[in-house]
C-alpha cells in the first residue's frame, strides 16, 4: 500500500518559507546579518543589509509569512498592528545589541510565501510598514 507524502507541519512550513525567502533576498543582492533574532515578546525572521541605497546600507528587518492560499488574505494582511509593534520592539532590541547598525537606515519588509512549501511563490513587499505606524 503506497503512502501519500506527508504535508509539512506548521513549523516545517515556516522553516522552508524562511529559507526560500533568505535565498531569494541573497540572489537580489542583500546580505544576511541574522536569522531568527528572538527577543522577549518578538522575533525577527531575517535581518539583512540592502546596499542598493545611494546613501549607504539599509538594515532590513524581514517578516516571512506563509499562506497555503490567498483565500483568507495574503501574508501581509496577517501582519496586523500587534505583530508590527512586536517586530518594531524586537528591532529596537536588535539595534541595542548591535551598535554597529545604530546609525543605519532601517526598513521593515514582508515576504509573502504561498503554495507548495517546498517551492513557494514569493512576493517581496519592500517597506511594508514604518516603525511609527506600529
Amino acid at each position: 500500500m503506497a503512502t501519500e507524502p506527508t504535508r509539512p507541519d506548521r513549523r516545517a512550513r515556516g522553516v522552508l518559507s524562511e529559507a526560500a525567502a533568505r535565498d531569494y533576498l541573497l540572489r537580489a543582492g542583500l546580505r544576511l546579518v541574522a536569522r531568527n533574532a528572538g527577543y522577549r515578546g518578538g522575533e525577527i525572521d531575517l535581518v539583512m543589509l540592502d546596499g542598493s541605497a545611494r546613501d549607504g546600507d539599509t538594515l532590513v528587518f524581514v517578516e516571512v509569512r506563509y499562506r497555503q492560499s490567498r483565500s483568507f488574505g495574503g501574508g501581509a494582511a496577517s501582519v496586523d498592528g500587534g505583530k508590527r509593534r512586536r517586530l518594531v520592539h524586537a528591532a529596537q532590541l536588535f539595534l541595542g545589541e548591535h551598535p554597529e547598525y545604530a546609525h543605519a537606515a532601517c526598513r521593515f519588509d514582508v515576504i509573502e510565501a504561498e503554495g507548495d512549501p517546498h517551492a513557494p511563490r514569493l512576493t517581496w513587499l519592500r517597506d511594508a510598514f514604518r516603525a511609527d505606524d506600529a
